[in-house]
């Protein structure tokens, strides 16, 4: 009873505001309510009048806002029955456009084409093109391939699907996979160079089946094994001419928005016909660190910005040291409770590289003059006496070149 009367007191008072307090200030009370209902489920309620009063829902900021981070990273399976399907776990990766280490204007210049891409839904239509793009992010490993893709999805809020070539049977198999993907996706394939075989030769499958052929009409006991070596070939592999229809062909259409991304560590062992605009629109080359990137890696590895060892570290790089980015983080990642011990171990080691890069470099114009390859020899790296030497030289380099500004 003392509950029913504490409630019935609530509503008396309740109707009594509603009496008193002025129309603006009860608007405003209730504009508060409802916010605070948006913020705490993601379906706002509202009345529809052509329905006697009946309630209705809509998605709210909430609801748009979950639904934009709740995306997936998907990777193609067989079912039990055989068909090609996808499946797919939360997609989380951290890698984003301020996070990863590129050039500052490469990474202006795949920004505002992304977002020219997102946009562009009118221009695509206009122009009668498909709404997609593709991109060819081609460099050694560890040269951030794979961080940039993450960037690029984080940044569209796109789904992505990651193929396995390897996994598809069938050009058949390939496109009802390609029908399964959504629109505002990224399409994946990684290591193209490695799924299928690119090179160009086209005609080496039919000069494989011709002789498989020609053994089967000589010896019925090649035939056998003929037969089983050759019914591999019998089941229609994913081809290139399969891979080009699935980036360019009729049913690469069949959704809107979509980013389709090939990775390689070696472009040329790629087929020319599926590196063209149109196809691959954009050709994005990741190599070794640069001295920006280096120094944007140290700062949010170590938050070093300004240190002697620093400036010989870059110094290096301009005069041809290379070190892939995941080289640069991990040497970082090695000291990162010792930020001196970092930006040192990395200048020592850039120095080395340098050093072997030099002597690379004697040997092969040495050996322009005596005819002589130098590559036939072993060749060692140098040990940690010979770091110790280089950074040894580093500090008194940096200790000169202090003297001589002043310091």
């Amino acid at each position: 009873m003392e509950f029913l009367s504490q409630m019935w007191s609530l509503l008396g008072l309740l109707t009594i505001l509603q009496n008193v307090l002025p129309t603006q200030l009860l608007s405003l009370l209730h504009s508060l309510w409802q916010s605070l209902q948006d913020s705490l489920t993601p379906y706002s309620y509202f009345d529809v009048p052509e329905f006697l009063g009946s309630a209705a829902v809509e998605p709210n900021a909430l609801y748009r806002h979950r639904s934009s981070r709740a995306r997936r990273l998907h990777t193609n399976a067989a079912s039990p029955r055989g068909a090609a399907t996808w499946s797919s776990v939360p997609f989380c990766h951290p890698s984003t456009f301020d996070t990863i280490a590129l050039d500052p204007d490469l990474k202006a210049r795949l920004l505002a084409d992304l977002t020219a891409f997102a946009d562009g839904r009118e221009f695509y239509r206009r122009t009668g093109r498909p709404w997609k793009r593709g991109y060819l992010l081609h460099g050694p490993p560890g040269s951030g391939k794979s961080s940039l893709i993450a960037a690029m999805a984080n940044h569209l809020r796109y789904d992505v699907f990651d193929l396995e070539l390897t996994r598809v049977a069938t050009n058949a198999d390939l496109r009802a996979l390609l029908i399964q993907t959504t629109n505002r996706s990224l399409i994946v394939i990684e290591d193209i160079d490695c799924s299928l075989h690119l090179t160009g030769d086209r005609g080496l499958a039919s000069k494989r089946r011709n002789k498989r052929r020609r053994l089967h009409a000589t010896s019925s006991d090649d035939s056998s094994d003929s037969d089983s070596d050759g019914g591999d070939n019998h089941r229609a592999r994913v081809t290139l001419s399969g891979l080009l229809n699935f980036t360019d062909g009729l049913w690469s259409c069949c959704g809107e928005e979509r980013i389709i991304v090939f990775t390689t560590n070696h472009v040329d062992g790629i087929d020319p016909a599926l590196l063209r605009p149109g196809r691959m629109d954009v050709h994005v080359r990741l190599g070794a660190c640069g001295a920006h990137a280096m120094r944007e890696l140290v700062d949010r590895y170590v938050g070093v910005e300004d240190h002697e060892m620093l400036d010989a570290a870059e110094g290096c790089i301009r005069d041809g040291a290379e070190m892939t980015p995941a080289e640069v983080g991990e040497v970082l990642l090695r000291n990162r409770d010792d930020p001196d011990a970092a930006v040192t171990e990395l200048a020592v080691e850039l120095k080395a590289r340098q050093s072997a890069a030099d002597e690379l470099q004697w040997e092969d114009s040495a050996a322009e003059l005596s005819d002589e390859s130098p590559r036939k020899k072993g060749r060692k790296g140098l040990g940690w006496e010979g770091k110790v030497r280089i950074l040894g030289r580093l500090r008194s380099l940096t200790k000169s070149e202090s003297g001589r500004r002043g310091v």
